[in-house]
């Protein structure tokens, strides 16, 4: 469910309609893709990880930024343990199906860090 974030301008956001992030986590991340001037967007692509023997998904993943310039799909994972066990799962699959996407795993950690080094207020 996406949460209501107060969002700022982005300057760098290459979507279409404004993004509607599920968690302060990718918001944080948006703003630093933005001060850096990255070009992004936010979730434009579902991969298909496993279809049952009619050809219906019964799984997918859809990663959390995009970075055209980079061709590099970024998810971002704020959460317990447990739960980022099974994401790893799947961006296991996902390389395993898609072995030319290339795709990223930062933790809320990484985005403190990179804050933290470049003085960046990531509250506002």
């Amino acid at each position: 469910m996406p949460m209501e974030l107060e969002l700022p301008v982005f300057r760098a956001y290459r979507g279409t309609e404004p993004p509607r992030f599920a968690s302060p986590a990718e918001l944080e991340c948006a703003k630093v893709l933005d001060y850096y001037d990255v070009a992004w967007a936010y979730e434009p692509r579902t991969f298909v990880l496993e279809e049952d023997a009619d050809g219906r998904v019964t799984e997918a993943f859809t990663p959390d930024f995009y970075l055209p310039e980079q061709d590099l799909y970024v998810e971002i994972t704020a959460m317990k343990q447990s739960l980022v066990t099974r994401k790893n799962r799947k961006l296991r699959k996902l390389r395993e199906r898609y072995p030319d996407v290339k795709i990223k795993l930062f933790y809320r950690r990484d985005l403190e860090r990179l804050a933290q080094h470049f003085h960046l207020d990531l509250a506002s």
